[in-house]
């Protein structure tokens, strides 16, 4: 890795039986950066989120978040290293409140014993107190501060998105990967959306790394972008220099860009 870099993937491959969904792809993305990953459906851009994460295991290749090789790590360790992520289909606790999810995922960083709990220990009550105080404040950033104790079920679909974000965020990443985030928001939320992560890009000083279908969220925050066709990495490059390539234009994004 170079001194500069937080996630470098090096000739990355996931099989399932015969398919290749990611062949030999590398990828290198410095501490800071916000960069889009775009392609067609069925490029495998979510498959190379979850080898990433630890939810499916490469057939090779290695992957090195801040120096450490995490191939075939469990996924509770990687996100302990500071890598958290949302899902295109969000997963929250939806009989739950606002607050509530972001405890949940709040408790990774606390370490009192089980028999602490029982016996509510000083240990224990500090960290509720401290989970309770760090997921108020996420949630305030993300602007949910008036839904704390609403049930996620209840909320706007925009607002479960960004609840799911909060909820990665209350994990204290050092990387937060985005997977459509603005999947089936209207042009409002979306908006609201493309605000929202460039704030937590510096609020939270963190490198951010999205999928996204719609290319007006891709344009608007990426300082690059990488394209994946059919499990291949095709191009890599600016905005500018993507959105004049040929062979992302015949396989993506259409002549009328």
């Amino acid at each position: 890795m170079t001194h500069n870099s937080i996630l470098e993937i090096n000739d990355l491959s996931v099989h399932f039986g015969g398919l290749k969904a990611i062949a030999n792809v590398s990828i290198s993305i410095n501490k800071g950066e916000l960069i889009g990953l775009i392609g067609p459906n069925g490029a495998g851009k979510t498959t190379l989120f979850n080898a990433i994460t630890g939810l499916c295991r490469p057939t090779g290749g290695h992957i090195f978040f801040n120096d450490k090789d995490i191939v075939n790590k469990p996924a509770h360790y990687i996100s302990r290293q500071g890598l958290a992520r949302t899902f295109q289909n969000i997963r929250l606790f939806k009989t739950l409140t606002a607050l509530e999810n972001l405890r949940i995922a709040y408790h990774q960083n606390l370490h009192y014993s089980i028999l602490a709990g029982i016996l509510k220990t000083k240990s224990f009550n500090r960290g509720e107190k401290a989970a309770v105080e760090q997921a108020t404040e996420i949630l305030s950033i993300v602007g949910l501060d008036s839904y704390a104790n609403e049930v996620a079920d209840n909320l706007s679909y925009g607002n479960q998105r960004k609840l799911e974000i909060a909820r990665a965020l209350v994990t204290n990443p050092k990387m937060l990967l985005l997977d459509e985030p603005a999947a089936g928001m209207n042009p409002i939320e979306t908006k609201e959306l493309i605000n929202l992560i460039r704030k937590l890009r510096t609020e939270f000083n963190i490198t951010i790394f999205l999928i996204e279908h719609d290319m007006n969220v891709v344009m608007s925050l990426c300082e690059k972008i990488f394209v994946l066709d059919y499990g291949v990495l095709i191009a890599q490059g600016s905005v500018d220099e993507i959105k004049s390539n040929e062979q992302v234009i015949k396989a993506y994004l259409g002549e009328d860009l």
